[in-house]
């Protein structure tokens, strides 16, 4: 499978988040399966055009939070996805990600209807898209 990364240099997000948020989607999205490799950082870096380091950032972040995993001599690969967080801290990760959120939404201006309707309609393509129903 080929992953198609997309980087804005221009944005206020750092690269290697980018590269993660990506990763995530893609995953969400099942653009990418358990078992699936990706991509070698040094591969990765100069598809991108970015410093390897910059890569090898967000793979080490996608291997901490369990989205992918290093297999020694192998390569990087789509890792069967695992709840490794407890409760409370995802609860706070969510918190931390609908802060920056709503920040930004408010920020530009869009009522509240609109974030709802926004919110409502992408969580729908996400939750069809990867097979998930609703919690």
């Amino acid at each position: 499978m080929a992953l198609d990364l997309t980087i804005a240099t221009g944005s206020s997000t750092p690269i290697y988040r980018q590269v993660v948020d990506q990763v995530r989607r893609a995953v969400v999205r099942r653009e990418l399966k358990v078992g699936d490799q990706l991509p070698s950082v040094r591969v990765m870096a100069e598809r991108l055009l970015v410093n390897h380091n910059t890569i090898a950032k967000a793979y080490g972040e996608l291997v901490r939070d369990g989205d992918i995993e290093s297999r020694h001599g192998k390569g990087v690969f789509v890792a069967q996805k695992r709840s490794i967080y407890t409760r409370a801290e995802r609860s706070r990760r969510l918190d931390d990600a609908l802060e920056t959120f709503l920040g930004e939404a408010i920020a530009l201006g869009i009522d509240t209807d609109e974030i709802l309707q926004s919110v409502t309609k992408k969580l729908s393509n996400f939750t069809s898209q990867s097979g998930r129903g609703q919690a």
